[in-house]
């Protein structure tokens, strides 16, 4: 049974192509999230070899009766966890997460998983995840991580893609202040 849904991470979308494919960063590593949670690099080795990336479900917004895609691979850096999946054209909802994914209107990702081992960092307050199982990757429109926003889409105009750049230099000064 998972113990956590919504657990924030990144979405780095690289881009949303035609067939529904797209590709970018289900978690980032030593990120404190909302939930004063921060995973540690490696935290998905061990699920990764139990399940494969067809075996982890692709939802929206965690709805166990609404999958919408499925997972294709994903794969550890030093930065985070990678993934690439596919959204469903054939479905309504899939072409519906498509086409919100394309406009920019949801943008987030978050990982449901079971923790194997944690610990705490009380000089940080936080909770550091050691080890969890990976057992779904949802679309949202709320991630709790605000930094988990699409970068670029691919087939949008160019007054998108500028909105886009101007929404995520605002958020980066905004942030150093």
């Amino acid at each position: 049974m998972i113990d956590r849904k919504a657990a924030p991470v990144e979405l780095d979308v690289k881009e949303v192509a035609s067939d529904g494919t797209f590709s970018g960063y289900a978690s980032v590593f030593g990120v404190l999230d909302s939930y004063k949670e921060i995973v540690q690099p490696g935290a998905f080795t061990k699920s990764l070899q139990r399940y494969p990336a067809h075996k982890v479900k692709l939802l929206w917004q965690h709805d166990r009766t609404e999958p919408c895609g499925v997972w294709l691979s994903f794969e550890e850096d030093a930065h985070g966890l990678k993934a690439t999946g596919r959204i469903l054209l054939e479905t309504t909802r899939g072409r519906e997460v498509h086409a919100l994914m394309k406009a920019g209107a949801v943008d987030g990702l978050s990982i449901g998983f079971r923790t194997i081992r944690d610990s705490m960092d009380r000089a940080k307050g936080a909770r550091l995840l050691h080890e969890v199982e990976l057992r779904e990757v949802s679309i949202v429109s709320f991630p709790a991580n605000e930094e988990a926003t699409v970068t670029t889409v691919k087939h949008t105009n160019n007054q998108f893609s500028q909105l886009v750049a101007a929404i995520n230099a605002a958020r980066t000064t905004i942030a150093k202040d």
